[in-house]
């Protein structure tokens, strides 16, 4: 898995392009009813490009080493815009490209956990609508917008192919779209848009095999809310680790195996053995869960947490911290240009809401 970022190599050649062109057209030869559903659907594809890509814009920067370049794509009237975090995480010279000029822009917000950018242009700004990535299913069409290998804006088309918590052994901070379309270089930081032109995703890795992920809006919105708020991302950590329970209790097999001295979870009065069926209006079945439930806390938030001890079931509200990482990190940052890391180890056997 690599990160969509672009620098000085332009990766694949045009045949690429030239062969899905030459497929198009004869696609469009052949008049059966099949080809004509094809068309449509083609029509609705670039109806989606010519309403959406307007607020699409290319981020030309540099870093350490050389010139780089990805997507952007506007959310408020003002200029403020999402890309990936290997595009505007740790660049210099940032510039928006939009209607034919270049604007200088600068970073508002980078989150390496996450793997999102938030930068800002000085400029009035066409805007893209926030859709809701949790409509979407197996098989939803969705279509993309970059700007891939220095060329001009392009729309590219695929399926949402899964909803994944981790890759190759280690989990995501978060669930991410699996999307069945392989993004060039300079895509990164794309949005991924349903077909009412709704952003659901930000492009950020992509595969060999044709495939790439895309984190869900929600969480990108969920930072940007916590920027608004505190200027920074603030993920929040109540203190628990929890493991895989024997039996489900009550459809959950999320057990708490340890309440940390000190921590929220303890001075609410959590306590091992007590089995997690929701955090937030997150429902949790998995110890997975409480791997979504705790992205979406916010550090000084009161969350509402719902557990079964012994025959009981009890709510708790319990006022999360911040989440130990983000002290380390913060005090830290990471090294420049790192791959964006996978936050859990493969073989972690606890979870630590």
């Amino acid at each position: 898995m690599r990160r969509l970022s672009s620098s000085r190599a332009l990766g694949p050649s045009l045949a690429t392009f030239a062969s899905s062109f030459a497929a198009l057209a004869s696609l469009c030869a052949q008049q059966t009813p099949d080809s004509q559903n094809t068309i449509a659907f083609s029509r609705e594809v670039k109806d989606v490009f010519e309403r959406c890509g307007k607020a699409v814009v290319k981020i030309e920067a540099t870093d350490q080493h050389g010139d780089l370049s990805g997507t952007g794509f506007f959310v408020d009237p003002t200029g403020t815009l999402y890309t990936a975090f290997s595009v505007g995480g740790e660049a210099e010279n940032i510039k928006v490209e939009f209607k034919g000029r270049k604007y200088p822009a600068r970073q508002l917000m980078a989150d390496v956990r996450s793997g999102i950018a938030l930068l800002k242009a000085d400029l009035a700004s066409p805007t893209l609508p926030i859709g809701n990535s949790e409509q979407l299913e197996i098989a939803t069409p969705v279509v993309t917008i970059g700007y891939p290998l220095d060329l001009a804006e392009t729309p590219s088309f695929g399926m949402i192919a899964g909803f994944d918590r981790k890759c190759f052994g280690n989990y995501f901070p978060t669930k991410h779209l699996r999307v069945n379309l392989q993004p060039q270089r300079g895509e990164g930081g794309a949005p991924v848009l349903n077909l009412k032109g709704e952003v659901v995703g930000i492009l950020l890795y992509s595969f060999e095999n044709n495939s790439c992920y895309a984190l869900p809006i929600e969480a990108a919105e969920k930072l940007r809310s916590d920027y608004v708020r505190f200027g920074e991302p603030r993920y929040g950590w109540i203190g628990t680790n929890v493991q895989e329970a024997s039996a489900p209790v009550e459809g959950s097999r999320a057990v708490t195996t340890e309440v940390i001295k000190g921590t929220p979870a303890a001075e609410a009065g959590l306590e091992p053995g007590d089995v997690v069926l929701q955090i937030g209006r997150t429902k949790v079945h998995e110890p997975e869960d409480t791997l979504e439930a705790s992205f979406f806390l916010t550090a000084g938030d009161a969350v509402p947490i719902t557990i079964v001890r012994g025959n009981e079931k009890m709510t708790f509200q319990i006022q999360a911290d911040l989440y130990p990482a983000s002290k380390t990190r913060l005090a830290a940052p990471p090294p420049l240009n790192r791959a964006i890391p996978l936050n859990l180890e493969a073989s972690a056997p606890e979870r630590t809401p």
